[in-house]
């Protein structure tokens, strides 16, 4: 039967909306936000998304105040596709493509009604794809966006104002195919896995510029994806080449507290960015990505579930995982005499030489 989406001229395939040209499981569609109060330690993480081939929706709200991490998570059944992003106590609404988005959580334990606005054009970055012997387990289109926050949240007993002229963040959409849902058997991969993972992802927003920053790496230290581009507010863009990476881990782990990115403009001269990490969430700790024990994205948890919980970041059982996924920082920045505010996602686990790190144990000296 036809759903609502098919009244509208978008159409890429031979198919109804109600179906995606992929049959893989894993097939998603997704929406990332984050903001922060810059260096005031309060900081919120929230995404929505739909699978299609899995049947299910879902979405989650995480906020970190000092070290303690409230979550909440909705999941239901999809229903027929259309342009509405509701799942339980929680929505998204466009309220003017690529430029303004109302997001609404409402939970007793935490709730939010939050206004982004786009201080630059939206960024498409370069395509991502991962392999796994010759299949592909992350095929995927993703643009990203800096800009600022207005509105309320509540959590822990407190209404907090979100002033745009203090808080700002990032946010993207992405779709294609990643790791979904239940996990699948591991065949071959877990008896030849690839060693390590090394991943950096950085948009900074400077007041007259933003950057949009992507490195992936292999344990030998190969770039498989290279990506960084500087946006104008007017939409002009311009390529950074091939950034210079050097990461200052806190001794004893592998959590980045200073970054220094060296890159250069099509003309030749550089651009130097230095990044100072402030308080980060561990996206693997309640937000429903990979390692997640509580919750993974796309996961079957039956009609109309949700689920609130509290994490202490010290706790030792807590800490003992997080180094074991993809962490979210906030990102002070200086380019020359500019000071920029953003976000430093970063992942290493395993072997990756040019980090000195020689295998799962390695960490910082």
């Amino acid at each position: 039967m036809p759903v609502p989406l098919d009244e509208y001229p978008i159409h890429q395939t031979g198919l109804s909306l109600a179906r995606v040209a992929s049959s893989d499981r894993n097939f998603y569609d997704r929406s990332y936000f984050n903001g922060h109060n810059r260096d005031g330690g309060t900081f919120f993480i929230t995404g929505f998304g739909v699978y299609p081939n899995l049947g299910v929706t879902d979405a989650y709200a995480a906020v970190r105040r000092g070290d303690i991490q409230r979550t909440v998570r909705f999941s239901d059944a999809l229903g027929d596709r259309s342009l509405e992003q509701r799942v339980g106590g929680y929505r998204i609404e466009v309220l003017e493509p690529l430029k303004r988005i109302r997001v609404i959580c409402e939970h007793d334990d935490l709730s939010f009604d939050l206004t982004w606005e786009g201080a630059f054009p939206t960024v498409q970055e370069q395509p991502h794809l991962i392999l796994s012997g010759n299949r592909p387990i992350i095929d995927a289109t993703r643009f990203a966006q800096l800009g600022s926050w207005v509105g309320t949240l509540h959590v822990d007993g407190d209404d907090i104002t979100v002033d745009p002229a203090v808080w700002t963040g990032t946010r993207d959409r992405s779709w294609g195919i990643r790791p979904v849902g239940e996990s699948e058997p591991a065949g071959r991969a877990a008896a030849e896995p690839s060693g390590g993972f090394w991943w950096m992802y950085v948009p900074l927003r400077f007041d007259d510029f933003a950057v949009v920053i992507i490195v992936q790496e292999e344990p030998d230290g190969k770039r498989t994806l290279n990506d960084a581009v500087r946006i104008w507010p007017d939409g002009r863009t311009e390529q950074l080449g091939w950034p210079r990476i050097s990461i200052d881990y806190r001794s004893g782990t592998r959590l980045p507290v200073g970054a220094r990115l060296e890159m250069s403009t099509p003309d030749g001269k550089p651009l130097e960015i230095e990044v100072t990490t402030g308080t980060h969430v561990p996206l693997h700790v309640g937000c429903g990505y990979g390692g997640d024990p509580d919750w993974q994205h796309g996961q079957w948890k039956g009609r109309d579930w949700s689920l609130a919980s509290r994490y202490d970041l010290t706790d030792p059982a807590i800490v003992a995982r997080a180094p074991y996924g993809v962490i979210d920082h906030v990102a002070h920045a200086r380019c020359g005499d500019a000071e920029g505010w953003g976000l430093f996602e970063h992942a290493t686990f395993g072997r990756h030489d040019p980090s000195g790190f020689a295998d799962w144990g390695a960490v910082a000296p």
